[in-house]
């Protein structure tokens, strides 16, 4: 609300400071009357000027810049607020693990789905994954975040995380390094072999594979803070062998639960480094998942479209309203996780995942024809 008041009042300023410069002179001459007669010719001269236009949009390009800077100085004293209002909810006493490698929120791989709930509370969100169950997704406004998948028992078959809930037996935590991790588990797998295939693990060191209990646990590294450990995945050795091929089998259902999920890995890691998590954003929605479906149906991957548009034209096509925008592209990764882990590895992403100005985010998902599935992330703030 403060926000839009000093928009308001910038905006006045401007305007009487360009009404005196052009009619200060008139109106000391003629008064109200000349300067009515003025602006009634100059208007009609605007009608033929073809700068007028390029002219109008240069000026909204520039106040936007003066409205960033301004916002840039408010953030502070929101945060502050917003932190006053929300008090961080208390993160749970981790304990190592009972009967298994690794807990998270001192959840393990077999627990019944009303102990999770004990411990965790009600769910936020249940979406598809890409092995054919529901990621259930808990968290209190993004605090103590993660993800659990069950069997048709209602047994904990998949877990997740990118916050500070992982317990090990081997005392491997959040932020612990890769170096400590092979150190506790030895040499990660190469492949996974599933019936008569065997498929190929290339992770650009971003990850590491290893069978522990019979499970697979993916250790994911942020390459960006001395490689050390900032998400974990583990998935049950049955569901992980029943899951043929690399990808998922492609559907409305798994490309609105990759967009979902997506959308809230992003706000737990935000959350994580201090910042507010964003608000869904559904007309961008259409935005993002265009884009998505033309670069997997065109075959091309990049922020550019084939017609010249920017990711910035495609918002103001879509009556998109903002004051600053970015996008992010992943293509390739066999689901939101492993793209978001991988967007968290490169720079240019990262700083537009943490970006604090922004307040709104959508996703949208599409598979081309050999079930690769293309993500397009669509950050702004009106």
């Amino acid at each position: 609300m403060v926000l839009k008041k000093i928009r308001n009042i910038i905006v006045l300023a401007l305007i009487a400071a360009t009404f005196w410069n052009f009619y200060g002179d008139t109106f000391n001459r003629s008064g109200a009357t000349g300067v009515l007669e003025e602006i009634g010719s100059d208007i009609n001269d605007f009608k033929t000027n073809p700068n007028v236009v390029g002219t109008i949009e240069q000026l909204n390009r520039e106040f936007q810049i003066v409205f960033g800077w301004i916002k840039d100085k408010a953030n502070d004293e929101n945060e502050q607020t917003n932190q006053t209002n929300q008090p961080n909810p208390k993160k749970p006493a981790l304990s190592e693990p009972r009967s298994q490698t690794f807990s998270v929120h001192n959840i393990e791989l077999g627990t019944p789905r009303s102990e999770v709930e004990q411990e965790a509370g009600q769910p936020k969100r249940k979406t598809l994954n890409e092995y054919g169950v529901n990621w259930v997704t808990y968290h209190e406004n993004y605090q103590n975040f993660f993800m659990a998948a069950y069997n048709e028992e209602n047994k904990v078959v998949g877990l997740y995380t990118n916050q500070d809930l992982i317990a090990s037996s081997t005392g491997i935590k959040l932020f612990s390094t890769r170096d400590n991790v092979r150190k506790a588990f030895g040499e990660p797998l190469k492949s996974i072999k599933k019936g008569l295939t065997l498929y190929q693990i290339q992770n650009e060191q971003e990850y590491d594979v290893f069978l522990l209990d019979n499970n697979y646990v993916t250790i994911f590294y942020d390459i960006q803070n001395e490689t050390t450990v900032t998400a974990i995945q583990i998935i049950d050795g049955n569901l992980e062998k029943e899951k043929q091929g690399f990808f998922g089998d492609p559907s409305n259902k798994l490309r609105e639960g990759f967009e979902y999920q997506l959308f809230d890995l992003t706000n737990a890691i935000r959350v994580r480094n201090g910042l507010s998590p964003l608000t869904w954003s559904e007309p961008a929605r259409k935005t993002a998942r265009n884009h998505s479906i033309d670069m997997a149906e065109n075959n091309y991957f990049g922020h550019t479209n084939p017609q010249g548009q920017s990711p910035f034209n495609r918002m103001d096509e879509d009556n998109i309203s903002f004051w600053t925008a970015g996008e992010n592209l992943a293509m390739g990764q066999s689901s939101s996780i492993f793209a978001n882990e991988g967007l968290m590895n490169s720079p240019g992403h990262r700083k537009i995942i943490l970006k604090e100005d922004f307040e709104m985010l959508s996703v949208g998902v599409a598979f081309n024809k050999e079930d690769q599935p293309y993500y397009t992330e669509t950050f702004y703030a009106e």
